[in-house]
């Protein structure tokens, strides 16, 4: 991650911080729309890897909070699937279709609000969402913390 860092603020970005060893960076662009590209070529140079970026700012972190569907959930039965684009009206009819009972989950735009009472490994319901595919998904806790520190690095 310290590398990562490093070719990141090599490559204009500013404010870099990443968080635990997640894949989560906290950074700051003049230009929103090119963060997602550029972030992903700037990896790609370095690693020869060529990986999903998706990017949320600050205000739509706080508001991923705050449209929390499952406010008395453990943080460790709570997780966020976060797409880069809002999913598809068939693939959520279909997830919805399903009574994964006690496992629920929400879809609110370009989140997917996963409750796995049981946890994430022993999820019927997650590997078998399609919506899903090419989704990142963070515990609550990671949510929160990754909140915190992009709201305290716009300030």
């Amino acid at each position: 991650m310290t590398d990562l860092s490093t070719w990141l603020e090599a490559a204009g970005f500013t404010g870099v911080v990443t968080y635990i060893q997640s894949g989560n960076i906290v950074l700051t662009h003049t230009d929103e729309l090119d963060v997602a590209p550029r972030v992903r070529d700037v990896i790609a140079e370095h690693t020869g890897w060529s990986i999903a970026v998706i990017v949320r700012s600050a205000s739509q972190m706080t508001d991923v909070i705050s449209r929390c569907p499952y406010p008395d959930a453990q943080p460790t039965q709570l997780h966020v699937s976060f797409l880069d684009a809002a999913a598809d009206d068939a693939l959520i009819a279909a997830a919805r279709s399903v009574n994964w009972s006690p496992e629920q989950h929400v879809v609110n735009g370009r989140e997917v609000y996963l409750y796995v009472p049981d946890g994430m490994g022993r999820s019927v319901m997650v590997p078998k969402l399609k919506l899903l595919k090419g989704a990142t998904t963070r515990n609550w806790n990671t949510v929160l913390a990754l909140n915190e520190l992009v709201n305290n690095s716009s300030n």
